[in-house]
């Protein structure tokens, strides 16, 4: 064997090593194709530092020829050559020092430095590794991409062919000859300036068959950052659309920002456009999903009635830093018509996109500021609410006649929030001042509408008002004897209220008479939290914790605003209550010392919260908790809810639990149980398993009298399961109970799924295939109102990797 090492002053051999910089390059032009059988790459092996430098290169071969007549060098017999982090190993090698050519013939190899790899059985390339051609072509990238082909043709530094090509990412053996999918293709063209890889005559094969032949096909570059090109399609059939087909298209319109647009192309209905735009700044972010369409209404079955109209609804968020401290943000969420998210089956609606959480079937627009550091924060915000949902339904018909008037909801804001808490302890404790102010405007009554309904309030303007607080909480931690933690504390705070547009049809006030009213109040409380857990450690590593629990707070009698807004239907007071009606008691609330949601409605009097805790935690993950307690007082107090019994002089019962019984499975449960004859109140249950086959959540909701005093029982279910390494199953439902003192008059009370979805699917390396039938009750427009129905749906999604794959929501 003759070794010779080189340095950096033989340029001119150091065009016959380059040769690896061109495979490379030809290589890139695997634009999505896939591929037969490519020789295992060798395992990448960890950087060192060979001594050759930028500019150095190293020659091996049995035989090395100079051949002076012909003006060529010859490397011969298991030649391997390095260059700036490549390997490049063949048969032979040749470099005709006239011409300026390379030329490597038999089991030419190349390995880059990240561990990918390109083959072929000969290559032939100018001096300047701008042009030049490759027999029997085969790579291995990153993201487990192959591609093969006859023969690669680079013409210039910008355009490279591949002929007879074929593209894949699965997995190819001799086991597994044929991928689960691939494209092959007559001509593929790499255009690096155009960032996109075009075909020509190319047939998509799954499993071997052919699935699809598209003349000409196009899409991005892979080996490009973001281009634009197609994503991934989706393809539905329902009822109420007919048959469905969805194509995404991105627009990479620079670096920082892209823009999505997807058609919905329907058989029963007009089509309907979706887009999804994001930009993204030196400070912050703005996404925004919109849609429309101009077509009639149309029932459960697609049949269209009435007039056609433009539909339309954006999505958007923003949110930017100003600096280390101050932040703003907005969000803006509207929908022309109620029904446009069902109808046309559009996903991810009612998220939280903003300061503020959304809710379902409501659509929350705001905007905010904030300003937070290790002492203080402050939030100044505005809040518009549409309503959605359905409230008003006949009983004897099934049609519901009304939709939720958003002029009703009130418009939020300005609204202030702010703490303040000095960086030095007061008193031996924490001191944090506290203030906050709202304005509220109703452009309508909320008490014309359901589920009040009261016919003097219909038209009426609604009640508008303002309040400021300013609320001052010290507390003090300290632990003595055995550990007994001693926490004492004490609250201020002041409210003022002016409440105006109020009116009266049924007092003193002439009829349509309105009036405001201002209204002030000072409340305090002082207390101490008492605690004493009592630590055992287990033999095996695990502990036991038990810990009894009690605080006593005496102060201002509960109170609300004494203010009377509206009269019911015969007659009786309504009093203002804006924050403070969805009153609950359960465990995170159960030591709070005004356990009132909101400002409105504030818990006062003398009480005492007791419970009792207790935590065991095992080495092996395995645990569980349980904390039982409940309210006392020494009196009976009118203005307190009665759901939980919190006006009694004992409230209901709390249990808590969570456990774990072994790794992967969780359980949780919060019950409330009446105090008098034990009755279970509420539940709230939970099981969620997560194991290498899959997950599994189950969820259980009773509540035997909800905050609007009926019945509330539903039970939901979500699965994934692996039946086998690459077929699942997936499920999910909900199963609700109706009560039918929801309507009027009364109707029977009954069980019924109000979502249905089941599926299968095929997963591997490379593939995703999913059919889904989903089956959901939904409200309709029909030409004589809106009817509760059961729309039925089969889904087809198909995703290939390294094809069109986005987190996009459509």
């Amino acid at each position: 064997m003759m070794e010779l090492r080189w340095g950096a002053n033989m340029t001119g051999r150091a065009v016959l090593l380059a040769g690896a910089a061109w495979l490379a390059l030809a290589a890139s032009a695997h634009a999505q194709q896939p591929l037969a059988t490519v020789p295992a790459a060798p395992a990448p092996a960890p950087a060192v530092d060979d001594g050759l430098g930028d500019t150095g290169y190293y020659l091996e071969s049995d035989l090395l020829i100079r051949d002076d007549t012909n003006q060529k060098m010859i490397a011969r017999g298991d030649v391997e050559a390095r260059y700036q982090g490549r390997t490049l190993r063949a048969d032979e090698v040749v470099y005709d020092t006239k011409t300026e050519v390379v030329t490597a013939h038999g089991h030419v190899t190349l390995i880059n430095a990240d561990g990918t790899a390109q083959f072929a059985d000969d290559l032939t390339m100018d001096k300047d590794l701008k042009a030049g051609v490759a027999r029997g072509f085969s790579a291995r990238l990153d993201r487990n991409i192959k591609i093969a082909a006859d023969t690669a043709i680079r013409r210039n530094e910008q355009i490279t062919e591949l002929n007879k090509a074929i593209y894949t990412p699965c997995e190819v053996c001799a086991e597994k000859p044929k991928p689960t999918w691939s494209i092959q293709a007559d001509k593929v063209v790499q255009d690096k300036n155009r960032h996109l890889v075009y075909y020509h005559g190319a047939t998509i094969r799954l499993w071997g068959a052919p699935l699809m032949y598209l003349p000409v096909f196009w899409h991005p570059d892979p080996q490009t950052p973001r281009s634009s090109g197609f994503l991934t399609p989706k393809l539905a059939v329902s009822k109420r659309r007919g048959v469905t087909y969805q194509q995404p298209y991105l627009f990479a319109l620079s670096p920082s920002q892209d823009l999505v647009l997807s058609p919905q192309i329907n058989s029963k209905v007009n089509p309907f456009l979706n887009g999804t735009y994001r930009k993204r700044f030196y400070s912050g972010s703005v996404e925004a999903r919109f849609g429309g369409t101009y077509d009639k209404s149309f029932d459960n079955h697609g049949d269209r009635f009435g007039d056609a109209t433009f539909k339309s609804y954006i999505l958007a968020k923003g949110e930017f830093e100003v600096d280390q401290n101050w932040k703003w943000g907005f969000a803006a969420e509207r929908a022309s018509q109620a029904l446009i998210f069902d109808d046309y089956d559009i996903n991810d609606v009612y998220q939280t996109r903003g300061l503020f959480t959304g809710d379902d079937h409501r659509l929350t627009s705001q905007i905010y500021a904030t300003r937070q550091d290790k002492r203080s924060y402050f939030s100044a915000s505005m809040i518009s609410v549409q309503g959605l949902r359905v409230v008003a339904v006949d009983p004897t018909t099934g049609l519901g006649n009304k939709f939720e008037n958003s002029g009703a909801f009130p418009f939020i804001g300005p609204m202030l929030e702010g703490r303040w808490q000095p960086e030095s302890p007061i008193l031996g404790g924490r001191l944090r001042v506290q203030g906050s102010g709202v304005v509220l405007t109703r452009s309508e009554s909320q008490y014309g509408e359901a589920p009040y309904n009261y016919a003097a309030y219909k038209g009426q303007e609604g009640v508008d008002s303002t309040r400021g607080t300013l609320q001052a909480d010290w507390r003090a931690s300290v632990v003595v004897g055995p550990g007994l933690r001693i926490q004492p504390f004490a609250q201020a705070r002041g409210d003022a209220y002016r409440v105006s547009d109020v009116f009266l049809p049924t007092t003193a006030l002439a009829a349509g008479d309105t009036s405001s009213i201002n209204y002030t109040r000072g409340l305090g409380v002082a207390g101490v939290d008492l605690s004493l857990p009592m630590f055992k450690a287990l033999k095996n590593g695990g502990s036991v914790v038990l810990e009894p629990l009690v605080q006593v707070a005496a102060g201002s009698s509960s109170s609300r605003v004494p203010i009377v807004v509206a009269r019911d239907g015969a007659g009786n007071p309504i009093y203002f209550n804006e924050d403070s009606t969805n009153f609950e008691l359960d465990e995170t609330n159960l030591f709070q010392v005004d356990k009132s949601p909101g400002f409105d409605l504030y818990e006062g009097g003398t009480r005492m919260n007791v419970g009792g805790r207790a935590t065991v935690k095992l080495a092996d993950g395995r645990g569980g908790s349980l904390l039982v307690g409940r309210s006392l007082r020494t009196k009976v107090d009118p203005l307190l809810p009665t759901r939980a019994g919190l006006d009694q002089k004992a409230s209901d019962w709390i249990v808590a639990t969570t456990i774990t019984p072994m790794r992967g499975v969780n359980i949780f449960s919060r019950a409330r149980f009446d105090d008098n004859n034990g009755t279970l109140n509420r539940i709230e249950a939970g099981l969620d398993v997560f194991k290498s086959r899959g997950f599994a959540s189950l969820r259980y909701l009773r509540d035997n009298k909800d905050t609007s005093g009926l019945r509330q029982e539903n039970l939901d279910l979500n699965a994934d399961y692996k039946l086998t390494k690459h077929w699942g199953v997936t499920a999910l439902g909900r199963l609700s109970y109706q009560d039918g003192n929801a309507y009027s008059p009364p109707t029977k009370s009954e069980w019924s799924w109000t979502r249905r979805d089941l599926g299968v699917y095929y997963n591997d390396d490379c593939i995703r295939v999913d059919v889904i039938y989903q089956n959901q009750d939904r409200y309709t427009q029909t030409a004589t109102g809106l009817r509760l129905k059961s729309d039925e749906s089969v889904v087809l999604r198909l995703t290939l990797a390294t094809l069109g794959d986005t987190g996009y929501s459509q």
